[in-house]
């Protein structure tokens, strides 16, 4: 099976960040474009409907319940491949490729770029490759 790369393009601070390992997740806003980039389902979702999840989630609803109920799953990537900005193919120092190790949705850490309070898809990152 072809692995499937989940390219990220990144501002330099965690860039640096990721690249020293410090910075172990990447966080993106719950908006159609990310629901379109990151799920992979039958249906175009909305963002009410990941929202309608997450609630059942809060309600103490298991993830495979509300995936199967509200429809979506993630991409099944295996490579996360963070770049500092838009860089030429050739230009290695400016692209990390790492373990790809699941998407969640959930708060991210502020100290890391994420709003407090505010809920994600949350990009994990494995080893570097």
């Amino acid at each position: 099976m072809k692995s499937l790369n989940l390219q990220l393009p990144l501002k330099k601070k965690w860039f640096e960040m990721t690249k020293a390992g410090i910075k172990t997740e990447d966080y993106r806003e719950i908006n159609e474009y990310w629901i379109k980039r990151l799920t992979d389902n039958d249906i175009d979702l909305t963002v009410d409907e990941i929202n309608a999840g997450l609630c059942a989630l809060r309600d103490g609803y298991t993830e495979d319940h509300v995936y199967n109920c509200y429809g979506f799953w993630f991409k099944p990537f295996s490579i996360n491949t963070m770049t500092l900005g838009y860089p030429k193919s050739t230009d290695t120092e400016r692209i990390l490729k790492l373990e790809h190790k699941g998407i969640e949705i959930r708060e991210g850490n502020p100290e890391w770029g994420a709003e407090p309070g505010k809920i994600y898809f949350v990009i994990k990152h494995g080893k570097v490759i």
